[in-house]
């Protein structure tokens, strides 16, 4: 059956959030088809979701394939116009689909757009995975409006505004799902952090859109799967945001990647100034395997490169000067 809009929840090991959130999406969510793809957990979750929401679709992967792979995976067994991926760690408010629905619905070239995203345990403040909207600064940098580094904003209604940004988060996204294949989906390489930053610079290349739609509210945990300090999630971000610029960065590519890996070790040393070793070892991992994809990605970047039509529209300062030298905390205070 085609549906028009699929809310498709990626699960590793997340039955405690699924208890707590998964009523109340399909309380906010009716008339819409509501899939959990599980990436092999070995908790509780799938007899959760088989005893207690039998109206739930289950798609079960046989290993854990990351938010990228897993998501690709699962993606392409479920038939709808629209997709809407959706932590598992994300409480949803009433109203928070048709504004969203509303934006793609009224536009064909939208391919993604993402609500605003608050925190669940500081409501009255942006969360840090998306906030109102995400961008990247011209090194592959990505903040957010709402927050920058690790500054989180309080929500005055100072960015209801809906309008284009540079990417959706993966927490709260709504995609077309047309566009979606039509670039190739996620990087599995990936696994997980970043693919859907990288998703979004490829469709601003085939001269799509993302929007954020504040009008749609919803509430984020965050940290779900991987805490912020886990040297995992550490390596990750670190190895992903190299490995995004070298794919889809248009020019200059080699000075920005060279600029960012010295930036990535002022922070590793920063790191073990603070007796945090693993995470300075988790960097020069990143370093070591991005030396070792560089073929892989090049060709990436060639694949890319034929195809783009348009410039992203990256923020052209850097934003470490901006926040840490020029003392710019605020989105607002920023000028595009």
């Amino acid at each position: 059956m085609q549906h028009k809009l699929a809310i498709v929840i990626l699960n590793y090991n997340g039955a405690g959030f699924l208890k707590k959130f998964l009523p109340t999406v399909l309380l906010h969510s009716k008339g819409y088809h509501v899939v959990v793809a599980d990436n092999a957990s070995t908790d509780e979750s799938v007899s959760l979701l088989q005893n207690r929401f039998p109206e739930v679709e289950l798609i079960q992967l046989a290993r854990n394939w990351g938010f990228a792979g897993g998501y690709n995976m699962a993606l392409k067994q479920v038939s709808a116009n629209y997709y809407l991926l959706l932590n598992s760690d994300v409480e949803v408010s009433s109203g928070w689909l048709e504004p969203m629905v509303k934006l793609l619905d009224g536009d064909a070239e939208i391919a993604a757009c993402q609500p605003k995203i608050k925190a669940y345990h500081q409501p009255d403040c942006f969360e840090y995975a998306g906030a109102s909207g995400g961008f990247l600064d011209f090194l592959g940098y990505p903040f957010c409006r709402g927050r920058l580094f690790d500054t989180l904003e309080e929500d005055r209604g100072q960015y209801d505004i809906a309008r284009p940004i540079f990417w959706a988060t993966g927490a709260c996204m709504l995609l077309r799902a047309e566009k979606f294949w039509q670039l190739g989906g996620f990087d599995p390489d990936f696994f997980a952090h970043m693919e859907e930053i990288d998703l979004c610079w490829r469709m601003h290349a085939a001269g799509l859109a993302v929007w954020v739609v504040p009008q749609s509210v919803v509430y984020h945990v965050g940290g779900g799967t991987l805490a912020k300090e886990n040297p995992r999630k550490t390596y990750l971000n670190f190895r992903n945001g190299l490995w995004m610029l070298i794919k889809n960065c248009e020019d200059g590519m080699a000075a920005k990647i060279g600029a960012r890996m010295m930036l990535d070790w002022a922070a590793a040393l920063q790191f073990i100034s603070k007796g945090n070793f693993s995470a300075a070892q988790a960097i020069l991992k990143s370093h070591i395997d991005t030396f070792k994809s560089v073929e892989k990605l090049h060709k990436k970047r060639q694949e890319i490169k034929k195809n783009r039509c348009y410039k992203a529209p990256l923020y052209q300062k850097l934003l470490v000067w901006e926040y840490f030298f020029r003392k710019r905390r605020y989105f607002s205070q920023l000028k595009f």
